[in-house]
């Protein structure tokens, strides 16, 4: 049992080493001026479909934009745990079924309240 938690721990510092080196790479890379490095105008100006932007390049978004977002995730969510069920669901029994529905009630109960609160109106 030992052995299984050692390869969990294996893959954890695997992962922390991976992150530490994409994070520290570049930054070493530039402290040694080994990276190129020439800013001039024409790179640092913004690129949009081959066309010069007219006014500030900063657009503030619709923050409606996130809700819709996280609503398309929470029903892939939904949908992704309802695939496996449905195709166990002779092994799962009423135990399972009980599960799924208390899980779709529970978003379903998210969905609609969101829809209480006006948050799914575009305004």
């Amino acid at each position: 049992m030992l052995a299984d938690y050692g390869y969990i721990g294996l893959l954890l510092l695997v992962v922390i080493f991976f992150a530490v080196t994409a994070l520290l790479l570049p930054l070493t890379l530039s402290f040694l001026r080994l990276s190129p490095k020439k800013p001039n105008l024409v790179k640092s100006s913004t690129y949009e479909c081959g066309m010069e932007t007219v006014g500030s390049s900063w657009v503030q978004f619709n923050f409606r934009y996130y809700f819709y977002a996280l609503l398309f995730v929470a029903i892939d969510v939904l949908t992704i745990f309802l695939y496996p069920w449905a195709v166990n669901l002779k092994q799962l029994g009423l135990f399972g079924l009980v599960a799924m529905v208390v899980f779709v009630l529970i978003v379903s109960l998210g969905y609609f309240y969101a829809w209480k609160k006006g948050v799914l109106e575009w305004k």
